[in-house]
């Protein structure tokens, strides 16, 4: 065999080096580059990103799981906590607005939100007054068990969420487990400096917002409703046991017996957002076999949409119900009411025949709540007697007189002087009775609400006051009336008092149709 000479040889090998020494030529030159390309981050930095994780972790798991629905008294409740950098908290009553409270100083807040009132249980408390005695601990024992299922949810909630995110971030578990105990930590950490700070007093120095922001000059300073808060777990025990007995009571009242042919009319007024009103009034027309319920107006507090549920007990009360606008209740409040069954409203002079009487109203001119526009209050009420008169007398000429008209104010209802047998009214909180110089019978109603939330104003509870009026069936006409009245918040009285027409005016017969 030939030799193969070596320069071949060497050229050889030399060729088949030659790949591998460029490759190796190739990434001396490419290495300094590739390394300025992705420069290491500062410590810093990292620290400052993996501290955004756990945050943003954080808030992300509080805001999906980190919420626990309890069962507080009546109520159902959802408690969260969530990022603040004032701490506090924050009590949602929707749609009325919200309280806000300096419980504590740390970067969490406590939220809860009053989602809606368990029909069921509160029934219970309706038909089993004796267990609002131990409503506060119950309510307190509540919290405390809410509490404590929100502690252990926000950790598992933000130590799952930090967790999450830093594996989506990173892709490396420890730095995710990291994230998770960082989490944990600022947690424990927010925790200790809200105990540290917790401030139990705030409950008595609460900061309205929305519909609620009008309460402290309802209700007074919040330290007088504590004080009080007896009188009221007193008279919500008492108060329905009272009217039960008001039919008994009634029966053994001399003078005047009415026969089953008797119109009666239960008036009410003033009822001022009072739910306790709705159990009172159903309770005296089934008592008293009532036919009509007459309402002179401030049903309302406020006159707001978020208020309009309150009026839907009306339809269950078991009687007709003529209303008329009070300067506490708004066009909305009315165009609610409108459309409730077995309802009518009356304004502007309207006129209608219910349960055998004709009975014609005029709304309030005025509209406290809306405080841009106080001027001229007499002179439109007034304005609003005068055309109320002018209905009347076209109801007269038209042939079908009325028998009972209806205004809040009593200086509107007294320019109807002459033209009306009745005239009925509310606005003062107490009763009061008078003929008018033209012969008209004014019938002024007090509060059926007790003044609602005003109640403990003053230095004695306002009383629940309201009336059942006869009338014969065949002349329209007054034939007696009993006025009734509630011991106020707290109190535990009833009574019942029976007043004839010539008790007032003795020159009046009760059936004689007033002067033209």
């Amino acid at each position: 065999m030939a030799r193969v000479p070596s320069a071949i040889l060497t050229a050889t090998h030399r060729i088949r080096r030659a790949p591998r020494a460029l490759a190796r030529h190739y990434r001396a030159r490419q290495a300094p580059s590739a390394i300025q390309l992705v420069p290491q981050p500062h410590p810093w930095s990292r620290a400052l990103g993996l501290l955004t994780v756990v945050l943003l972790g954080a808030w992300l798991g509080l805001l999906i799981v980190g919420n626990v629905r309890v069962p507080v008294g009546p109520m159902d409740t959802t408690m969260t906590l969530r990022p603040s950098a004032s701490g506090g908290t924050k009590i949602n009553v929707s749609p009325l607005g919200a309280l806000q409270l300096d419980s504590h100083v740390a970067p969490v807040r406590l939220d809860v939100n009053v989602d809606q009132l368990d029909p069921e249980r509160a029934q219970a408390l309706v038909d089993h007054p004796e267990r609002i005695s131990g409503l506060q601990d119950e309510v307190a024992r509540d919290v405390a068990h809410g509490t404590r299922d929100l502690a252990i949810r926000s950790c598992v909630a933000v130590v799952a969420g930090a967790t999450a995110l830093g594996l989506a971030v990173y892709r490396r578990p420890r730095r995710a487990l990291a994230a998770g105990g960082l989490a944990l930590t600022l947690l424990a950490a927010s925790a200790g400096t809200a105990a540290a700070t917790w401030n139990p007093n705030s409950v008595l120095e609460p900061k309205f917002s929305g519909l609620l922001s009008s309460a402290p000059s309802l209700v007074g300073d919040a330290r007088s409703i504590v004080t009080e808060f007896d009188v009221y777990q007193k008279e919500l025990a008492r108060l329905v046991t009272n009217v039960t007995k008001l039919y008994d009571a009634t029966s053994t009242l001399p003078t005047y017996q009415p026969d089953p042919t008797t119109i009666r009319v239960l008036h009410v007024s003033d009822i001022h957002l009072n739910p306790a009103s709705w159990k009172i009034i159903a309770s005296l027309v089934e008592q008293y076999q009532v036919n009509v319920i007459v309402d002179s107006g401030d049903t309302m507090d406020h006159g707001s949409a978020a208020e309009n549920g309150f009026l839907d007990p009306i339809e269950d009360l078991g009687a007709p119900y003529v209303w008329v606008r009070g300067n506490h209740d708004s066009k909305i409040t009315q165009q609610y009411l409108e459309d409730l069954k077995n309802v009518h409203v009356l304004d502007d002079g309207r006129a209608k025949t219910v349960a055998g009487l004709r009975f014609a109203g005029m709304g309030d001119p005025q509209f406290t709540p809306d405080r841009t526009n106080k001027t001229g209050a007499e002179a439109s009420q007034e304005l609003a007697g005068a055309r109320l008169a002018s209905a009347l007398r076209d109801q007269e000429a038209a042939g079908t007189p009325v028998d009972v008209a209806i205004a809040h104010e009593p200086s509107a209802a007294r320019k109807v002087d002459g033209e009306v047998p009745l005239v009925l009214a509310g606005h003062l909180h107490h009763d009061e009775m008078e003929v008018l110089d033209r012969g008209t019978r004014l019938r002024i109603e007090g509060s059926t609400g007790g003044s609602g939330l005003r109640a403990i104003e003053g230095k004695y509870p306002d009383p629940i006051e309201t009336s059942i009026l006869y009338f014969d069936r065949d002349t329209k006409r007054l034939q007696a009336w009993d006025e009734i009245e509630l011991g106020g918040l707290g109190l535990t009285t009833a009574e019942v008092s029976r007043h004839l027409p010539e008790e007032n005016h003795p020159g009046v017969a009760p059936s004689s149709p007033p002067p033209s």
